[in-house]
């Protein structure tokens, strides 16, 4: 690990506000998920944006500006964002992300075959175009025009284009966690 968890106390004010309002919003909305480590100190992407605050704290802003205008399905959003996970090898994206895919009615083995880069079988139509068009993405290729037609008569123009940027949040997440080799906690 490349930047490790900042201990809240040692932060700026300004940045210990910022670190106590993720602590805060995290714990309520992916509860499930450690996001916090035995002192304290937030892991995950958020120990490098808060040491390098010029940078994180803007792509903070743009990654809590997904959840507060998300109107995609959350079991749509979690399709892409581990297809986005196993894309990069992600190990803490697809460690919350299989938590939280499963807290939003995901089946196991569609977990599984999403972590390990798959296309599972069972997904509803809207799953399987938001997997289609994260995998096109993240494989570096544009997305036909026939796929996104069809996207966006089944999640409408708006919803295809919050897709894109969602893709683009969690793949910038992804970066930073495998640039700064952030591993994902121990399970128990």
């Amino acid at each position: 690990m490349r930047s490790p968890p900042i201990h809240p106390d040692t932060l700026s004010p300004e940045l210990r506000q910022v670190h106590d309002e993720i602590a805060s919003l995290v714990g309520r909305s992916q509860g499930q998920v450690t996001m916090l480590d035995a002192s304290g100190a937030l892991t995950g992407p958020f120990s490098p944006m808060l040491r390098h605050p010029q940078f994180g704290i803007p792509a903070l802003t743009f990654l809590r500006s997904l959840d507060h205008h998300a109107t995609l399905d959350k079991a749509v959003r979690e399709v892409a964002i581990l297809t986005v996970g196993a894309a990069y090898g992600a190990r803490f994206e697809l460690y919350a992300h299989e938590i939280m895919a499963a807290a939003f009615g995901l089946s196991p083995d569609v977990i599984a075959t999403l972590a390990a880069g798959g296309r599972p079988y069972g997904l509803s139509p809207q799953q399987a175009v938001a997997h289609d068009i994260a995998h096109a993405l993240v494989s570096g290729h544009v997305i036909p025009e026939s796929t996104y037609q069809h996207a966006t008569r089944l999640l409408g123009s708006d919803a295809v284009a919050e897709l894109f940027f969602l893709i683009g949040g969690y793949s910038l997440i992804a970066t930073l966690l495998n640039g700064f080799d952030v591993p994902a906690p121990e399970r128990s």
